[in-house]
């Protein structure tokens, strides 16, 4: 009979799911500041891609200090999001909201990491892992540190500059269809026949004589 799995086994279990999680992150990241269009945002993309390795070097010494073997299991969850991030780097939109979208795939990606390290965090310390709780610590204030940094982004211009743009777009479909509908009612109300050449009028016969 198998056994039964203890809360340290799925401890460490997570903390390989997390590994695998920040090493597919370097790469997205890396995509994103190349994509980002704003250069605040390029600066943040970039400044998390650097705090990611930092923090992959973290969680190698979480496994260290529990004296486990480094090693990621693939995380189908961060997987799914990158994936989604990815598509809207391939969409045909403007900048703004090409950025504006970029901070939504960013947040989705650090609030997935937030609830991972928290979970670890909360197990580290019931386990007594304290060396290990303090490290994961670190890492979880990072995490919503760069969470808020992008929405003072998002809240400090660059939605507004997507939804100016996206107003503007509007504007222009709305000024294209009204000089449509003008020129339709122009030509139902021209007269029948204006602008065309007038025939001259019919020559009256002259009256046959009577004999």
């Amino acid at each position: 009979m198998a056994e039964t799995g203890t809360l340290h086994d799925a401890f460490v279990d997570e903390l390989r799911d997390t590994y695998d999680a920040e090493r597919q992150l370097t790469k997205a990241l890396a995509k994103m500041a190349k994509t980002a269009t704003a250069p605040e945002l390029q600066e943040a993309f970039q400044s998390h891609l650097e705090e990611t390795q930092g923090q992959i070097q973290r969680l190698e010494q979480v496994f260290e200090a529990l004296e486990e073997k480094v090693r990621g299991k693939h995380c189908d969850g961060i997987a799914g999001i990158i994936e989604e991030g990815k598509s809207i780097m391939e969409e045909d939109f403007d900048d703004a909201t090409i950025d504006a979208c970029l901070i939504a795939a960013g947040q989705r990606a650090e609030h997935y990491e937030m609830a991972a390290y928290g979970t670890l965090v909360a197990w580290a310390r019931i386990l007594g892992h304290d060396e290990a709780a303090e490290l994961l610590q670190q890492t979880l204030d990072e995490e919503k540190a760069a969470d808020e940094k992008l929405s003072g982004l998002a809240e400090g211009g660059i939605n507004q500059s997507a939804a100016d743009a996206s107003q503007s777009e509007d504007e222009s479909d709305d000024d294209g269809e009204d000089t449509d509908e003008e020129d339709e009612e122009e030509e139902e109300t021209r007269p029948v026949g204006s602008g065309a050449k007038k025939s001259a009028p019919a020559k009256p016969k002259p009256a046959t004589r009577r004999r």
